[in-house]
C-alpha cells in the first residue's frame, strides 16, 4: 500500500472544533481528525481519485465502516477542507478589522495563508476541483462554502474601501470575486506541474491584484461611477 505523504499544520488547525464535552466526544473529535488527516496525507502521495476509503481506514489505523460514522462519502473530506480553509479566511479578515497593517500588506498574508501545507500539494489542488464537479449534493454543499467564502474576502475588501486604500468606484464583491477567480486559477495551473514555482507565481499575482484595486486619486467614486451610467 502507498505511505501517505507527511502534510505538516498547525496544531491549532482541525477539520472541526477540538471538543470539550466527554472522554467519548473528545474520542469521537479525535478518530474525526485522523481520518481528516490521514485521507489528505493520501490525496497529496497517491492521489484522490486513486485514494479508496479502505486505504483511508487503514492509514489511520480504524475499522472502514468507522469511517462512515464520520463522513458519508469521500468528497465529504474535501468539504470539510474547505470549511477549515473557510476558518483561515474568517480568521484573518477579524485580524485586520482590528489591526492598523495596510491593505496591501493584508490582502498578502491572506493569500500565503491560505495557500500554506495542504494546499501546496499539487494533488489536493486537484481533488478540489474534482469536489467541485462531484455529485449534486457535494456540489450544492461546495457552492455554500464558496458563497461564504465571497462573502468573507468582500467584507475584507469593504473594510479596505472604508479607510481609503482600495479602488471604491467597484462593487467589494465584484473585486472579491475576481480576487478569488485569480488565486483558484494560479492554483490550478501550477497543479498541472506541480514544480517549485507556486510561491513566485503567487506573488506576482498578488502584485498584479493590488495593482488594480489600490486607490489612486482621480479614480471616480462608486457613486459617481453608476450617475455615469445612468445618463
Amino acid at each position: 500500500m502507498t505511505q501517505p505523504t507527511s502534510i505538516p499544520h498547525p496544531a491549532d488547525e482541525r477539520a472541526s472544533p477540538p471538543a470539550a464535552g466527554s472522554r467519548r466526544e473528545r474520542r469521537s473529535a479525535e478518530l474525526r481528525e485522523r481520518l481528516f488527516r490521514s485521507a489528505l496525507a493520501l490525496f497529496a502521495g497517491k492521489g484522490y481519485a486513486e485514494t479508496t476509503v479502505w486505504d483511508i481506514t487503514e492509514a489511520a489505523d480504524v475499522g472502514k465502516g468507522t469511517f462512515f460514522n464520520y463522513f458519508p462519502s469521500k468528497e465529504h473530506i474535501l468539504m470539510a477542507f474547505a470549511e477549515m480553509q473557510l476558518g483561515r479566511l474568517e480568521a484573518v479578515v477579524c485580524e485586520a478589522e482590528q489591526s492598523d497593517l495596510p491593505m496591501r500588506d493584508v490582502m498578502r498574508t491572506l493569500v500565503m495563508r491560505m495557500t500554506e501545507e495542504p494546499i501546496r500539494h499539487p494533488a489536493i489542488v486537484r481533488a478540489l476541483l474534482q469536489a467541485n464537479l462531484s455529485s449534486v449534493p457535494v456540489r450544492g454543499e461546495m457552492v455554500r462554502i464558496h458563497d461564504r467564502n465571497r462573502a468573507l474576502l468582500g467584507r475584507l475588501i469593504r473594510h479596505g474601501q472604508e479607510r481609503g486604500e482600495i479602488r471604491n468606484d467597484l462593487a467589494a464583491e465584484e473585486i472579491a470575486q475576481v480576487w478569488r477567480q485569480t488565486i483558484f486559477g494560479t492554483l490550478m495551473f501550477w497543479s498541472l506541474t506541480g514544480d517549485t514555482t507556486l510561491t513566485a507565481r503567487i506573488e506576482t499575482a498578488v502584485r498584479l491584484l493590488w495593482e488594480g484595486i489600490r486607490h489612486r486619486s482621480g479614480r471616480p467614486s462608486a457613486e459617481k461611477t453608476t450617475m455615469v451610467k445612468k445618463k
